[in-house]
């Protein structure tokens, strides 16, 4: 039963956007909107074949997922450590929480200039806003995911004699894995929208550039291409994290 309602919930969610790419043809051929802006899918597509057959996809795709994965291993491990190592200890959560409240809601996209000034146009600049947006999702889902564990597992382990690596790798990475996953999937949705932001503004190649020139250049269906690359690399990030996490948290897949 529970298989057959799975598949069901695949049908649909297949379904749902082939339902509105269909009203959207149909709409754009009868007029209903106004194609200048809002091409038709069958003209995307024809664009999305046009940039594969001349590369430029590629090569703009593969920038951006270099600048993605750097940044995404650049912020992600060091704010993991630090997750884990606040959770661990009070008083060096209680030293570094205020320091991330404070700087943390501040608009990632705000400090682009900071970072083109100290980092200049090169690649770091793009890999170091990836790494801002990655950390504090991450930091922030480690530390709840520690603290939220039960006390008496941290206990144990002292009573052991547990190192501080030790109770690092066998109680407090295990007991908040599911809180980091949640934080690893917040920090590849926000590194998505960074990258674009600042291949936008300091790139030579990468989706965002690509997504910037063609709205210069009033090609809107390329335009269209470089959002729904966006989308689709949104969608297989979630897909890959969500097998990933069934493989490292069986109990919680089998708890759904």
């Amino acid at each position: 039963m529970k298989g057959v309602l799975k598949g069901y919930e695949r049908f649909v969610g297949i379904l749902t956007p082939l339902a509105l790419l269909i009203i959207w043809e149909l709409a754009a051929r009868a007029g209903l909107i106004d194609v200048r802006f809002f091409p038709p899918p069958s003209s995307i597509a024809h664009q999305i074949g046009v940039l594969l057959q001349s590369g430029e996809l590629v090569t703009n795709t593969l920038a951006s997922l270099r600048r993605l994965a750097l940044g995404m291993l650049l912020g992600g491990i060091p704010a993991l450590l630090l997750g884990l190592a606040m959770g661990v200890s009070r008083p060096l959560r209680v030293a570094i929480d205020p320091l991330i409240s404070a700087t943390y809601p501040i608009p990632k996209s705000a400090i682009l200039p900071l970072v083109l000034l100290i980092f200049g146009l090169g690649e770091l600049s793009k890999v170091v806003m990836v790494a801002l947006g990655a950390f504090y999702p991450i930091v922030i889902n480690t530390v709840v995911g520690v603290v939220g564990l039960d006390r008496i597992y941290l206990d144990v382990g002292h009573n052991y004699k547990a190192s501080r690596w030790q109770v690092f790798r066998t109680i407090a990475l295990p007991g908040a894995l599911p809180s980091i996953m949640a934080g690893i999937k917040l920090a590849a949705g926000m590194a998505l929208i960074l990258i674009a932001i600042s291949e936008m503004v300091a790139a030579n190649d990468g989706i965002g550039y690509m997504i910037w020139n063609s709205w210069q250049v009033l090609t809107v269906d390329t335009m269209y291409v470089g959002l729904l690359v966006i989308a689709l690399l949104g969608f297989i990030f979630s897909v890959v994290l969500d097998e990933i996490e069934r493989l490292l948290i069986p109990w919680k897949t089998s708890q759904q």
